[in-house]
């Protein structure tokens, strides 16, 4: 069979991105506000250009084939580009795109609103949109462009990035304010692996300082209930189930509260970083790059006024 490239379109390329994606025609549909018969249509038609099979139907879902997955990077850059070149025409028509989507990991959602009311404050032109999501979703979102930046700690692995440092990350293990650990003026690391604690799941950046404190010592991992949410946690060490090691700048408010309390252990606070950071192959449109300067820029003063209350370090 013989190929014809000019039988593709650009408009299937998007398509097939999100079907990749959502490995579903009806939730690709529901996305590009599509029939699913306008969507396996015009898959069916990629697929007879290319003389390939792209899709395999199983139940609701779909498979992409070893040929769809091979063609991925292709058809991100293709439609990557159209992109680009819709900017370069805007930006000389002096039409600019003030959209920014940002994400930001939960463990910020304590000062992250605050700074972005900051930049909202200052920038009143910027649409800016931002979600709030465990670390696993925002790298997601980064790597399906979903959004244009991230607030998180550490840089993701598996993806190449642009990371600006702008802030330390203070991680500190707290109790309730009747625990008997609270009373103690300094807590060496083996005395914690008896008690009970309260983590989060694996993977998220919080969950590795709770695994990394004792394996670095060489000390067996305590007994620890798995929960969903910083906000869980919290609950659940204030209802004294456990202790738990969480970032500082998850607890503002219930430490002014009196509900919780900060341990003096060994080798705590562990500071690590806060970054803005995008993927290192997108080319960030003006409104975005005028989001990350001003994080970069004006990020650690906005959080040590937001914390100073508290007495918490940044």
């Amino acid at each position: 069979m013989s190929l014809s490239s000019d039988k593709i379109t650009l408009r299937q390329l998007q398509i097939f991105l999100v079907a990749i994606e959502t490995r579903s025609f009806v939730r690709a549909a529901e996305r590009l506000e599509l029939t699913p018969p306008a969507v396996s249509m015009q898959m069916s038609r990629l697929s007879e250009a290319l003389g390939a099979p792209l899709f395999e139907k199983s139940g609701r879902s779909v498979i992409p084939s070893q040929i769809a997955t091979a063609l991925v990077p292709y058809a991100e850059r293709m439609t990557e580009t159209l992109a680009e070149a819709v900017d370069v025409v805007q930006i000389m028509q002096g039409k600019l795109d003030h959209r920014v989507r940002v994400a930001m990991v939960s463990t910020a959602r304590n000062f992250g609103p605050h700074l972005l009311a900051q930049f909202q404050q200052e920038h009143p032109d910027c649409d800016l949109q931002f979600k709030i999501a465990n670390r696993r979703a925002v790298i997601e979102m980064l790597e399906t462009d979903q959004i244009d930046l991230a607030l998180m700690g550490r840089p993701p692995r598996r993806l190449e990035t642009i990371s600006h440092q702008f802030a330390k990350h203070p991680y500190v293990l707290i109790g309730h304010p009747d625990h008997p650990l609270v009373r103690s003026k300094r807590i060496r690391r083996s005395d914690l692996p008896n008690h009970r604690f309260l983590v989060r799941e694996a993977g998220s950046g919080t969950r590795m300082v709770h695994e990394h404190f004792f394996s670095e010592s060489d000390l067996p991992q305590p007994k620890a209930q798995e929960m969903d949410s910083n906000a869980n946690i919290k609950q659940a060490v204030m209802a004294n189930m456990g202790l738990a090691f969480i970032s500082a700048h998850t607890i503002a408010l219930e430490l002014m509260a009196g509900k919780l309390k900060i341990l003096s252990v060994e080798g705590m606070p562990e500071f690590r970083d806060w970054f803005v950071l995008h993927k290192r192959e997108k080319r960030l449109r003006p409104a975005a790059r005028t989001f990350r300067d001003f994080v970069d820029q004006k990020g650690l003063e906005l959080m040590q006024d937001f914390f100073k209350d508290a007495g918490i370090a940044t």
